[in-house]
């Protein structure tokens, strides 16, 4: 498994209650399925709108491989944009 460095942004972070977390999987969705947020529901429901930043490439698809992905960014969506 690949240990990948997940940066929590905005709602996103208030949601989970890090700045950051460490987790070990393989595909973006069984990682943000490990998450231990500190308010699961409010986590469940933003996630899917949610934008990911993997390793700098944005993407949606919770099938995204994190095979020797160092970082994923999650970007909330914001107000104005």
């Amino acid at each position: 498994m690949t240990v990948t460095t997940f940066r929590f942004f905005a709602a996103a972070r208030a949601a989970v209650g890090a700045d950051a977390v460490a987790l070990d999987a393989e595909v973006l969705g069984d990682a943000l399925a490990a998450v231990d947020a500190v308010d699961p529901v409010r986590w469940a429901a933003l996630q899917e709108r949610c934008s990911y930043l993997v390793d700098g490439v944005t993407t949606r698809d919770r099938s995204t491989s994190l095979v020797g992905v160092a970082v994923v960014d999650v970007m909330p969506p914001f107000a104005g944009g």
